[in-house]
């Protein structure tokens, strides 16, 4: 079976409110932040890679008011508080023991991506990933989909995705794909073994 994982909530813990009151002590900015950066367009496009991070701290910054320094420190922030989800590795060593071809399909920045490839090793197991700053291409459009599939040439009928994210799994349905929302990792592996992906 071809399996592709996203990343952030799924291989990575990624917690943006534990992120801001971790970073920042005033409680009054933490929504702000949430949602003026978090939330914004602006984030989707430094995921698809067409905003420059110094260009995403100004703006940011003229957002919400608060000096740029504020922002670039909750933007360098990001990068490691992406931690691995231990026993999603345990689960992907797995998999790929049991003879599954093994994806990552992720929205993410060049400075997250980047960090993680530099700081963990476990990127062998994967057979190949689609990240969007790297391809300009951000889920759920159906475009990154087809990046991956063309790209390493899977059968949809024998391919699964796991996301955290139900609009994102949507596009997945639609092109054929099966699809597991990912809760966590004991849920994720009970509804693999029953595709037949664990024995």
């Amino acid at each position: 079976m071809n399996i592709i994982f996203d990343l952030g909530g799924v291989v990575f813990n990624w917690e943006p409110v534990k992120l801001i009151a971790d970073t920042f002590e005033n409680q009054n900015i933490h929504n702000v932040l949430l949602t003026k950066i978090f939330k914004h367009e602006d984030w989707i496009e430094l995921d698809r890679g067409t905003l420059a991070e110094q260009a995403a701290i100004k703006r940011g910054s003229e957002r919400t008011g608060l000096p740029e320094s504020e922002i670039s420190r909750l933007l360098q922030a990001v990068p490691p508080f992406l931690t691995p989800i231990e026993e999603s590795v345990k689960l992907i060593r797995r998999l790929k023991n049991h003879n599954n071809k093994l994806y990552a399909l992720s929205n993410m920045s060049h400075a997250s991506i980047d960090y993680l490839e530099q700081t963990y090793s476990f990127w062998e197991l994967f057979d190949g990933r689609v990240i969007s700053c790297r391809v300009h291409k951000v889920k759920p459009e159906a475009e990154i989909y087809h990046h991956l599939i063309d790209t390493y040439k899977l059968d949809v009928y024998n391919t699964v995705f796991i996301d955290d994210t139900e609009i994102n799994l949507k596009t997945a349905h639609e092109l054929g794909i099966k699809t597991i929302n990912f809760e966590n990792p004991q849920q994720c592996q009970r509804e693999l073994s029953l595709l037949g992906c664990l024995f």
